[in-house]
């Protein structure tokens, strides 16, 4: 079967009689245990290694933004290729293997820290590992939604995976600023890699079949396959900027998570030498975010019916992003201030969640089905290719102005988003989703 049909039309998934409610559906279910743990293993491991690094090799700002910044890295390398792959293969095959190879690569960093030789040389090579990889799950198991579920499903389908990810940034940071405090970096790397295992277990179980290329694609010479590739991703990169909607996402997104990259790595280094605060309070000031991201899933599936995608889009980026521009006043590690900074991740994490969950329900309304890979591809390689260079930013501001104006400048910095979002037509977007774009097809031989 060509290319172009990898991913299931309605029609098919009517005939196989996807059910009416998502959870009785297994495949559904299983994919959603995964991502769960995936994000789990995903949102534990952004915190310890970092941790790692300013708690125990005693890292500095410059060092911490390389760390933060190699992770990230594979992003801006890999996201466009990656989603002309996933678009000619099972999104399920692409999870599994990426969940092993995470699995393997946070085991390494344990057992290297067990034996005392997790330097800094080695934590880059796992943060990168883990990078790579993550970023061939991240796009695969977008992708796999829409083969899974019916278009009317989409937004319940999108908000029931982004409430995973918000318990997981509940449970991920708080576990891992737990564990680093009370015992120590390896044993929270290896209950990383736990979580990715699970994840694996649980994503394999998914049996429902997903269209796969010819044969003949498989076996062609490299130079006609790297062609073929080629040609895949400038038809994504076409198409999404050919559309006011997924253009504007790209844009608005690519504002955002550059300051929000530049912010976090000042924020990590604030917290435990400005404000003087444990790594168990870091970890649960960041797992802040993930009870407001499990209400901002739940408004999700109720606020744009109600008032329109484009407005909920640009009033809850502005109040999620415009909530760290309280954190550079806090001094001290007063009950207080952890109070404060418990409610400003509330707030943020209930605006960004409302954010993602809409962004990727109009992405995927507006995508026909065999570029879905491509388009999230695409999209998260012009949203966050920058977060790189944001994380070095953040180092740089930390040693030239301080940490505490570095946090107010890059916070301020976030609002830019909301803005490109409220001068677009996204903006305009109104209750109902809008129907696909038309597509000129695969690309040709």
């Amino acid at each position: 079967m060509p290319s172009s049909s990898s991913a299931v039309p309605d029609s098919a998934r009517s005939d196989r009689s996807v059910p009416s409610s998502l959870w009785r559906d297994g495949d559904f279910r299983s994919l959603w245990v995964g991502q769960t743990a995936s994000q789990l293993g995903e949102h534990t491991s952004l915190l310890v290694l970092p941790l790692f690094a300013v708690l125990t090799l005693d890292a500095g700002a410059g060092e911490l933004g390389v760390l933060r910044a190699v992770g990230q890295a594979p992003i801006l390398l890999l996201s466009l290729f990656v989603g002309a792959w996933v678009d000619r293969w099972r999104t399920r095959t692409v999870m599994v293997l990426s969940d092993v190879g995470r699995t393997l690569a946070l085991g390494a960093a344990a057992l290297a820290g067990f034996l005392g030789r997790l330097g800094l040389p080695a934590l880059f090579v796992v943060v990168f590992a883990v990078g790579v990889l993550s970023v061939f799950f991240d796009v695969a198991y977008q992708s796999s939604l829409v083969r899974l579920v019916r278009r009317d499903q989409l937004v319940r389908g999108n908000s029931a995976l982004e409430g995973s990810r918000s318990a997981a940034q509940i449970g991920g940071p708080a576990l891992g600023g737990a564990l680093v405090s009370w015992l120590s970096a390896p044993v929270a790397a290896a209950v990383g890699a736990l979580f990715f295992m699970l994840s694996f277990l649980s994503i394999r179980r998914i049996r429902r079949i997903e269209a796969v290329p010819e044969r003949t694609e498989l076996t062609e010479l490299p130079e006609r396959r790297r062609a073929r590739t080629g040609r895949r991703i400038l038809e994504g990169l076409r198409f999404v900027v050919g559309d006011a909607s997924l253009r504007t996402v790209c844009l608005a997104s690519a504002a955002f998570q550059f300051s929000f990259a530049a912010l976090m790595t000042v924020h990590l280094l604030f917290l435990p030498r400005e404000l003087h605060l444990s790594g168990t309070v870091v970890g649960l000031s960041l797992a802040a975010t993930g009870p407001g991201a499990l209400l901002g899933s739940l408004l999700a599936a109720r606020l744009p019916g109600r008032f329109g995608h484009g407005a909920v889009l640009v009033s809850a980026a502005a109040l999620g992003d415009g909530a760290f521009l309280w954190v550079p006043a806090l001094h001290g590690s007063s009950a207080t201030t952890v109070a404060a900074l418990l409610a400003v991740g509330f707030v943020f994490g209930a605006g960004g969640q409302l954010v993602n969950v809409t962004v990727m329900a109009v992405r995927q309304a507006v995508t026909p089905d065999g570029m879905q890979g491509r388009a999230a591809a695409t999209i998260t390689f012009v949203g966050m290719g920058l977060t790189p260079l944001g994380s070095l930013l953040g180092g740089y501001l930390a040693q030239g102005w301080g940490l505490r104006t570095s946090l107010l400048v890059t916070a301020a910095a976030m609002l830019l988003s909301p803005v490109v979002m409220a001068l677009s037509p996204l903006a305009r977007l109104g209750r109902t989703l809008p129907e696909p774009a038309a597509h000129a097809g695969p690309a040709s031989d």
